[in-house]
């Protein structure tokens, strides 16, 4: 009896991570930057599952889009063409930023961007007050040099 409902518990969830993954395809992108893909070339209609991971902007005029990664995990994006049919599937990773030096104090984590030399970051998990304090930084130098970033 125990073996059998192993069994079938087993073969629910391998059906289930089945259903979870449709293609296993995947176009990993890091956060905070972007990468550039091909569409396939009858492309009418892109949907992005989590646009809180991923951001997608089509270039029309030769059949390209670029994906930004604005959160970290996994989600999906789906093509399709002037019909309303689907011609395209994948699985959209979005990654940590490499070159992170991270530090751990109790509950409070500050993150680093060493290339080479390390300079305070602004990394989605670090602590609130530091992560405000370095994106107001970097509003205020935008200002000051005339980038308003409009």
């Amino acid at each position: 009896m125990h073996r059998t409902c192993l069994a079938v518990l087993a073969l629910s969830l391998s059906g289930l991570a089945a259903s979870a993954a449709p293609t296993d395809r995947i176009l990993p992108v890091i956060v905070d930057q972007a990468t550039v893909a091909q569409l396939p070339e009858n492309t009418a209609t892109v949907i992005i599952g989590n646009p809180a991971i991923a951001d997608v902007t089509t270039l029309k005029k030769n059949s390209l889009m670029v994906v930004t990664g604005k959160g970290y995990g996994r989600t999906n994006l789906i093509v399709l063409d002037s019909s309303g049919a689907k011609i395209d599937e994948m699985q959209i990773h979005v990654q940590p930023t490499r070159n992170v030096l991270v530090v751990q104090r109790g509950d409070s984590r500050v993150s680093y961007s060493c290339d080479p030399v390390c300079m305070p970051s602004a990394v989605l998990g670090d602590d609130s007050k530091v992560f405000g304090d370095v994106t107001s930084q970097v509003t205020a130098h935008d200002q000051f040099s005339g980038r308003t970033g409009k």
